[in-house]
């Protein structure tokens, strides 16, 4: 089933976007982002290539770069074949290396660069049996499947034996639902609108082309101040009326205290979520918060700097998260992200994934894909993010018809990059940043 052809090589180059220009991103807290992505190219002894990412916001992804020259040893020298019989093994020399792993363990830097590798590893194998990668992960054994993920401190939440029955309960028609996608595509919502540095003109005018393109639902960023919250969040609802959806995203700015008021004078204008209102590692705040605003019928999201699995297990087991935002490069790569989903199908919470930045949107629409036709099994209840920024830099970029993400067909994962985007943006020596 497995490539056996042998990786060669492993080169990771630092990628960055000047999108502190324009406040593309910005929010309460990333005021000034500069999007960029460690972009890793995989290189077999036939020359094919595989391609990953992981996403920063500027400086900094020097360091990210450095942790996959540190993980390089992990991949040079094996074969696909041999990495994917026995992933489980493979996945954890890179996450329970005893000296690297006192750096997280399963957080932070390493698990950044983690992403970045597994990613890349996962599109060269997609590639070589020439298929999406969402295809390619439905397409293994529902045992196989089991078998390559880290299950790790979760057993006490559900086993192993339960997961290969949950996954089995939907193979029989799992082709209807991958034609329902080939057909209609799977649903998403539009952040571009609401980035916090944007002037309300601004704002108006892209939030009217956007309903003038058939957008039902929408997010902006809140955070600053009361005052200026109210304002646009009162701006976007006259614009959007009554029955169209509008999420909010704090970015971890308030205390728990603090999140529960903004957000009850913010209930006025129908917030359909309010996305991490407070420290990402908060679980027990956020359960407060969820708690307080649900009689306001306002759900909390979060996920996006949520670090591992088991982080994703209190949030869910604690009922401190209405709404699963997986991403594609936080945690580590394909097989952990596949756990989040299965947890989250077990405690009944429905998985909207983060995009935006640098690729993310390209990644995670094979998650939803995969979500929906083996794991959950639903759809009507869940959106994928989407951002209108840099997907020209990719060679498959994402595609949006009438509002919902179009199945990618394309082998892989949709990582590569066009040659011309690294060689301008490319760190510090990219004829962008050079002049």
């Amino acid at each position: 089933m497995f490539s056996k052809e042998k990786i060669v090589q492993l080169q990771v180059q630092d990628v960055r976007y000047p999108t502190s220009k324009t406040l593309d991103g910005s929010d309460s807290v990333h005021t000034d982002p500069d999007y960029s992505v460690a972009y890793v190219t995989l290189t077999t002894d036939t020359g094919a290539c595989g391609y990953g990412i992981t996403f920063t916001l500027g400086a900094g992804t020097d360091v990210v770069v450095k942790a996959i020259e540190l993980l390089k040893r992990k991949v040079v020298d094996k074969s696909v074949h041999d990495i994917f019989t026995n992933y489980r093994a493979f996945y954890r020399s890179l996450t329970q290396d005893s000296q690297m792993r006192w750096l997280g363990p399963e957080k932070g830097i390493v698990h950044l660069a983690t992403a970045a590798v597994t990613n890349a590893v996962w599109d060269l194998a997609a590639r070589l049996a020439n298929k999406p990668l969402w295809k390619f992960v439905v397409d293994i054994p529902v045992e196989d499947l089991v078998a390559m993920i880290d299950w790790s401190y979760t057993s006490d939440v559900i086993s192993e034996r339960e997961i290969v029955e949950m996954l089995k309960e939907g193979q029989s028609n799992k082709g209807e639902r991958i034609k329902e996608l080939e057909k209609d595509g799977y649903p998403a919502y539009i952040t571009s609108v609401g980035w916090l540095g944007y002037s309300d003109e601004k704002v108006k005018r892209l939030t009217n082309e956007k309903l003038g393109e058939g957008w039902t639902a929408f997010k902006m960023k809140v955070g600053v101040s009361q005052e200026d919250d109210m304002r646009r969040a009162e701006l976007i609802r006259s614009l959007i009326g009554p029955d169209n959806k509008l999420m909010m995203d704090a970015n971890q700015i308030w205390d728990v205290k603090d999140a529960i008021t903004r957000m009850k004078q913010l209930k006025k204008y129908n917030p359909y979520w309010i996305e991490e209102p407070t420290s990402p590692d908060d679980v027990d705040g956020h359960a407060q918060i969820s708690q307080a605003l649900r009689e306001h019928n306002i759900g909390v999201a979060t996920g996006e700097m949520c670090q591992n699995r088991v982080m994703f297990k209190q949030f869910l087991k604690l009922h401190a998260m209405q709404f699963c935002q997986i991403d594609s490069c936080r945690v580590g790569g394909v097989t952990e992200v596949l756990a989040i989903m299965v947890l989250a199908r077990k405690f009944g919470v429905p998985v909207v994934p983060h995009a935006g930045g640098v690729g993310l949107c390209e990644l995670v629409r094979h998650y939803s894909m995969i979500d929906y036709v083996l794991i959950s099994g639903k759809i009507s209840d869940r959106m994928c993010e989407y951002a209108e920024h840099l997907h020209e830099h990719f060679t498959d970029e994402a595609e949006i018809k009438n509002a919902r993400y179009v199945l990618p067909y394309k082998p892989g994962f949709s990582c590569e990059m066009r040659k011309e985007a690294v060689e301008t943006y490319n760190f510090p020596d990219g004829s962008y940043w050079k002049n």
